[in-house]
C-alpha cells in the first residue's frame, strides 16, 4: 500500500518503453493489454512481446489489428457485460500481468443499456469486472512467479473530481464530459488502492500509471470547449506533450520494474510514485501530484462495494 517514502526508478518523463525494458527477460509471462489496438496501448503491447512476454491484444475491433511475434487478439467490449464475461471465461491458463489500459471519451451524454454513464461504464466498470473475473488467473500467476501485478492506467485528469456516489450516472446533475471522464480516472486510482488491499495475500498487487500528455485517437471526440482546455493547460506549463512510446514507459514501469515488486496502492507518474495533495489543490500547480481523493482508502472500500453490486459479482 501507499507509504510516506515516495518509490523511485531511475526512469524519467523522456524515458521510453524500451528503456524501461531494456535487459529485462518476460519469457514466460503472459499479459493481457486492454485498448492495445492502438496508442499507448499498442506501443505497451509491443514493448511487452519484444522483451519476451506472451501478449493478448484485447480490443473492440480484432479486424483493426495485425498482432506480431508472441501476441494474439482478442474481443472485448468493456461496456458489454456479456463480452468481458465471455473474455474471462474463455481465458486459459495463469495470467502474470494485466494492464487495464482502454479508455473512451465522449463529447456528450453517453449511457450503455443498463443506464451506467459511459466513461464510467468503460473506463471504470468494464475493467473492475475484467479483473473480477481474471482474479483466479492472476492467483495461479502469483503462485507460479511470486506476484502478478496489474497495472490501471488514470490520468492527470483524475484531479478535476472524485466519485460523486450520489450521481455516479449523471441522472440528477448537468452533463459535464470532463468530469464525467475526471471520475472514472478517479475510480482507476481507487480501484488499485483496494485491489491490492484484498488480494495482496493472494500475491495479486494494482498500481496506478499516469501516462501523463500523449496525442492518440482518444482526443478524437473531445468538444470545443474540451480542447480548448487541454490547450490552455499545456500553455500553462500543466503539461508537455509525450510520444506514445514515452507516454507508455510509465506503464511498463508500474509492470515490470523491481522497485514495485510485490507492492501495490501506488500512484505513477513520469516512471515516478508521485506525491500526494490536497483535494482542492489547483491541477497548475501540481501537475504530477495525486489528489487524496484518488487514494483514499474508505472511499476504494466504497467503490469496490459499489461495483460489485452494479455488474453482479
Amino acid at each position: 500500500m501507499t507509504s510516506s517514502r515516495l518509490i523511485t526508478t531511475p526512469f524519467t518523463a523522456a524515458s521510453t518503453a524500451d528503456d524501461v525494458l531494456a535487459g529485462v527477460d518476460l519469457t514466460g509471462v503472459r499479459a493481457i493489454v486492454t485498448g492495445a489496438s492502438s496508442g499507448i496501448g499498442a506501443e505497451t503491447a509491443r514493448a511487452l512481446a519484444a522483451a519476451g512476454a506472451e501478449v493478448t491484444l484485447a480490443v473492440r475491433n480484432t479486424a483493426a489489428v495485425t498482432p506480431g511475434p508472441r501476441s494474439r487478439v482478442a474481443r472485448l467490449d468493456l461496456a458489454d457485460r456479456a463480452s468481458v464475461r465471455r473474455f474471462t471465461q474463455d481465458w486459459d491458463g495463469p495470467l502474470h500481468l494485466l494492464v487495464n489500459n482502454a479508455g473512451v471519451v465522449t463529447g456528450g451524454p453517453a449511457h450503455t443499456p443498463e443506464g451506467w454513464e459511459l466513461q464510467f461504464a468503460t473506463n471504470h466498470l468494464g475493467h473492475f469486472a475484467l479483473a473480477a473475473g481474471l482474479h483466479t488467473a492472476l492467483a495461479h500467476g502469483a503462485a507460479a512467479r511470486g506476484e502478478a501485478r496489474i497495472v490501471s492506467v488514470s490520468s492527470t485528469a483524475h484531479m478535476r473530481a472524485g466519485v460523486d456516489f450520489a450521481d455516479l450516472h449523471f441522472t440528477r446533475r448537468a452533463y459535464d464530459p470532463q468530469i464525467a471522464y475526471a471520475q472514472s480516472k478517479t475510480a482507476n486510482s481507487l480501484f488499485a488502492v483496494e485491489a491490492t488491499r484484498r488480494w495482496a495475500a493472494d500475491g495479486i498487487f494494482a498500481n496506478t500509471a499516469n501516462p501523463g500528455g500523449v496525442a492518440t485517437g482518444l482526443q478524437r471526440n473531445f468538444t470545443p470547449a474540451q480542447k480548448e482546455s487541454l490547450a490552455a493547460a499545456e500553455a500553462a506549463g500543466v503539461f508537455t506533450y509525450k510520444t506514445v512510446e514515452q507516454g507508455a514507459a510509465t506503464s511498463i514501469v508500474a509492470a515490470v520494474a523491481p522497485q514495485f515488486a510485490r507492492t501495490g496502492g501506488h500512484y505513477l507518474d513520469d516512471a515516478q510514485e508521485a506525491y500526494t495533495v490536497p483535494d482542492d489543490a489547483e491541477l497548475a500547480d501540481h501537475p504530477h501530484g495525486v489528489k487524496e481523493w484518488a487514494l483514499d482508502p474508505t472511499t476504494a472500500e466504497r467503490l469496490w462495494t459499489v461495483s460489485a453490486n452494479l455488474i453482479g459479482h
